[in-house]
């Protein structure tokens, strides 16, 4: 288990990843920003999940995000963001991947991950991407979320039934929500949702966390998910079923 850095204001981010000039790289990108402190480094998935419950068990705050490599020795960063978001779902996980690693990082999402970033990613993406989780937000390109349904489709197949629950959980929203929930599903953020609706992205946050509480959703992209078992797209405050 890696020492931790002294406690400050703003976001707290936790790296946890194997390669010790991978951690110090991110280090240096993170704490460019005044209002993004990195609190500690793991070297694996335990040591991450063990300095997490050691900070909980001590009354400690925890990160609010983790920047969490794929593979990884004794506990790869799949099987860690799992524990992590069931035993701390105030914790985002934002996966660090490779192009090479597109299976690796679905299944990360699928464990609760907010996201995933390309481990080349430019420092100023990743301070956006950070405070964007943090904010309660979603890292999810178009690519990825069209990507992401498409799998999860060829995995599953969606019943008539399945179809109608998951358009009747739609209906009970309000137009306004409908319209946040349509743009959710095609994989913009909440400044991208607020530019299009004309829309303050406070309001926009709150929209998206009524829409999670009255569908007893966990995250985004569960009703990136739902959205589409249902087979519908927003069009002026309505529900309108799509062409399979």
């Amino acid at each position: 288990m890696i020492g931790d850095a002294a406690i400050g204001a703003g976001v707290h981010v936790l790296i946890v990843d194997d390669q010790r000039a991978a951690r110090a790289g991110l280090t240096l990108m993170v704490d460019r920003a005044e209002d993004l402190t990195v609190v500690g480094e793991a070297d694996n998935g335990q040591e991450a999940i063990d300095l997490l419950e050691a900070w909980a068990a001590a009354g400690r705050r925890l990160p609010d995000v983790v920047l969490m490599d794929i593979r990884m020795p004794v506990l790869n960063g799949i099987d860690a963001t799992a524990a992590i978001t069931r035993r701390h779902p105030g914790v985002q996980v934002l996966i660090m991947t490779t192009y090479d690693e597109d299976d690796y990082a679905f299944g990360a999402l699928d464990a609760g991950a907010a996201g995933f970033l390309l481990k080349d990613t430019r420092t100023a993406d990743l301070q956006r991407a950070i405070r964007a989780v943090a904010d309660g937000d979603a890292v999810l390109t178009p690519r990825i979320t069209a990507e992401m349904i498409r799998r999860r489709r060829s995995r599953s197949v969606i019943t008539s039934r399945g179809q109608t629950q998951a358009r009747s959980a739609l209906e009970s929203l309000s137009p306004r929500e409908i319209d946040v929930a349509a743009l959710v599903a095609q994989g913009l953020n909440n400044a991208e949702i607020a530019g299009r609706l004309t829309l303050q992205p406070d309001s926009v946050k709150k929209t998206v966390s009524r829409i999670l509480t009255r569908l007893q959703l966990r995250d985004r992209i569960q009703i990136v998910v739902l959205w589409n078992h249902a087979g519908c797209r927003g069009v002026k405050n309505e529900l309108v079923t799509t062409d399979r």
